[in-house]
């Protein structure tokens, strides 16, 4: 099959910068990217992916790969924010000398936000570091995850505390692989793509506000899926690269994430998907803002009627005040004993702040129970 109407958006960075390339039926030409790049015939290459995606796409991939020179195998893992530990990183790991991989050699990540995050955090620390491409087959992992480098997995204190920046030498980004993802993935991931219009993209915002009916593939239509993947990848592309590794700009791609980490390790990583949990935080978030004078109640009700139409969760389970407080102190985010928030200004305006009370955060949480 011969890719369509292909997207390429760059992510210009400093050193070995890469493109985030967009097209329906791209996976078969995987091989043939990669070749692009400079990689020659013989290469190692371990794909790694679940057993769910695999059996979908895998043959696909692996075919490209052998048709344009590469010696590849495969490692399948199970995905879900409850196997995104470091001993699933270890049999990655040991696939990679079980293949014999090299320096020069090269890990294929297909899969959602978990596996890309893994595969990554596994190449990363193979051999002090081993070239990665990403394929993304969830809307959260193609919009988000597979974007900027970030990768990593869980410990039981919290979310990704485990993990390093490695840059991906490409992201090959199928939409067709959407028609096989379940309905709550394709809405978890929609929460991403939510989260760029309210933090920079009023013209993103209102698109999704145009929409009759977010919460499918099918509901959104081929030709608004296709903006929105380009759209939030692009603005993805566009923060990555003026912060690389989080050291100011970059962190407003946290909003929702904070709260919404603290509930996905209070739930034990299995309650609610990633997504779901980051719709969450953006809600407490906007309820905060609205009542502390940051932005109006108009705007917050406006991201709720998204969320809604997107089919994601807005109320609150119930939580241990004291946990939630210790699970916040322990966030990556924290500096000098302060958490750090990302608070909406205004449709397409964030800021970053240090001084949201704890007691604050518990009255948004009882309120949205």
């Amino acid at each position: 099959m011969t890719p369509t109407n292909l997207t390429r958006i760059p992510v210009a960075l400093a050193q070995r910068g890469y493109e985030v390339v967009i097209g329906r039926g791209c996976r078969f030409h995987v091989g043939e990217a990669l070749r692009r790049l400079g990689y020659g015939a013989g290469l190692k290459v371990l794909v790694v992916s679940n057993p769910v995606v695999f059996h979908h796409y895998g043959t696909h991939v692996m075919e490209a790969l052998r048709a344009a020179g590469f010696t590849a195998n495969s490692l399948l893992v199970e995905a879900g924010e409850t196997h995104k530990t470091p001993a699933t990183v270890a049999r990655i790991h040991d696939a990679c000398w079980r293949e014999r991989l090299e320096r020069g050699s090269l890990i294929v990540a297909l899969g959602g936000g978990v596996v890309g995050d893994m595969a990554g955090f596994a190449a990363a620390t193979w051999l002090r570091g081993i070239a990665v491409a990403q394929m993304p087959t969830t809307l959260l992992a193609m919009v988000d995850a597979a974007i900027g480098g970030k990768t990593g997995v869980n410990h039981p204190g919290g979310k990704n505390l485990i993990g390093a920046f490695h840059q991906p030498r490409l992201v090959l980004v199928d939409p067709d692989t959407l028609s096989t993802l379940p309905e709550r993935e394709f809405q978890a991931g929609m929460a991403e793509v939510i989260k760029y219009g309210v933090i920079g993209d009023v013209d993103l915002f209102t698109k999704l506000e145009q929409a009759e009916d977010l919460s499918s593939a099918t509901a959104v239509g081929p030709a608004l899926l296709i903006e929105l993947l380009c759209r939030s990848a692009a603005a993805k592309a566009a923060v990555v690269a003026a912060d690389e590794r989080e050291s100011g700009r970059r962190a407003i791609l946290n909003y929702g994430h904070t709260l919404g980490h603290v509930l996905e390790t209070l739930t034990g990583y299995n309650t609610y998907l990633h997504g779901e949990a980051v719709a969450l935080g953006m809600q407490a978030m906007g309820w905060i803002a609205s009542r502390e004078g940051h932005w109006q109640e108009a705007e917050h009700q406006r991201q709720t009627a998204v969320l809604a139409k997107a089919g994601l969760p807005l109320r609150w389970p119930p939580l241990d005040p004291e946990a939630v407080v210790a699970c916040l102190n322990s966030d990556k985010k924290v500096r000098h004993g302060r958490v750090r928030f990302v608070v909406p200004r205004a449709l397409g305006r964030v800021e970053i702040r240090d001084d949201i009370s704890a007691e604050r955060v518990g009255e948004a949480l009882e309120a949205l129970q």
